[in-house]
């Protein structure tokens, strides 16, 4: 068990993991950008290092700097919060070349469940249900109207590399679909630097339900629940409800499971949530996972 814990965050979710740190009986180091010498976090930890100015490039996602920090104040371990880099496996790779603890998954879930193609052929090759789709990443327009043509319109154009609904777009038709696809790849290349699309089967009326899980080394997995996220704006969360309200016993139950099954699957560690849509039917899907403490935890 290591003894000082660095937590490369700021704000509330910083002096929450301090809290906990506190209570656990480990000292804790906060790191600062020039903009937040006076923060509530940086008063709170144990010590406190300046890593860079304000922009966060320079400061909160400088991965030189917090390692040299580690290095500087002794500490055995960096926790990401959420946010910055805690869905970085180069950072979390670079932590423990460091000889760290990165307290979050292994490197190698968090690049797989972060590129949505591979999680979805995760998750499908453990028996967890996922949208119909595309099994592979599409890059030409030939590809992708034929695959349509196979799953069955309407169809939704997503990014490989994108997440929290970005890069997502519907279309109902082969013409929509010529007209969208080459749009929607250079955006997905432009925002997330991977051009990779791949096609899923709209699901009308859907729920979004999202389960948070923990995690040993030893393979143990328990979920905590699930909550109901369907109140969106921009495909951002507006409103969650936890229970989910109306969610039939039975397919709360085999959702839970799938999500025990799924990350016992493919050896998650830490905590980390799940994504499901499930259909007016009572029938769920598997749709991206978070590989971080979740904002909204509990």
């Amino acid at each position: 068990m290591f003894r000082t814990l660095l937590i490369a965050n700021r704000g509330e979710i910083a002096r929450r993991i301090i809290r906990t740190a506190r209570s656990m009986g480990l000292r804790t180091v906060a790191v600062y950008s020039d903009a937040d010498r006076e923060a509530p976090h940086v008063r709170e930890a144990d010590e406190a290092v300046r890593i860079g100015p304000p922009p966060a490039r320079e400061s909160y996602l400088n991965v030189p700097a917090i390692l040299e920090a580690a290095q500087k104040t002794g500490a055995e371990a960096i926790h990401p919060g959420y946010g910055f880099l805690s869905e970085k496996a180069e950072f979390a790779s670079a932590v423990e070349a460091a000889g760290l603890v990165f307290v979050g998954p292994p490197p190698a879930v968090i690049r797989a469940m972060g590129d949505k193609v591979e999680a979805r052929k995760r998750m499908a090759a453990s028996g967890v249900p996922v949208v119909p789709g595309t099994p592979d990443g599409v890059r030409s327009i030939e590809k992708a109207l034929a695959a349509a043509e196979a799953i069955g319109y309407p169809v939704l154009i997503k990014a490989g590399a994108g997440g929290g609904g970005n890069g997502m777009e519907r279309v109902d038709d082969p013409a929509a679909l010529r007209e969208r696809f080459e749009a929607a790849s250079a955006r997905a290349e432009r925002f997330f630097g991977d051009g990779t699309l791949f096609l899923e089967k709209w699901v009308g009326g859907a729920r979004h339900v999202e389960v948070q899980l923990a995690a040993d080394r030893f393979g143990n997995v328990v979920h905590l629940f699930e909550r109901d996220c369907s109140v969106q704006r921009r495909h951002q969360k507006v409103v969650e409800e936890a229970p989910a309200p109306n969610l039939d016993p039975s397919v709360r139950a085999a959702l839970l499971r799938a999500v025990v099954l799924g990350a016992r699957a493919i050896g998650y560690r830490n905590v980390g949530t799940m994504e499901y849509i499930v259909d007016p039917a009572g029938r769920f899907y598997f749709i991206e996972m978070n590989t971080r403490l979740q904002v909204e935890h509990p």
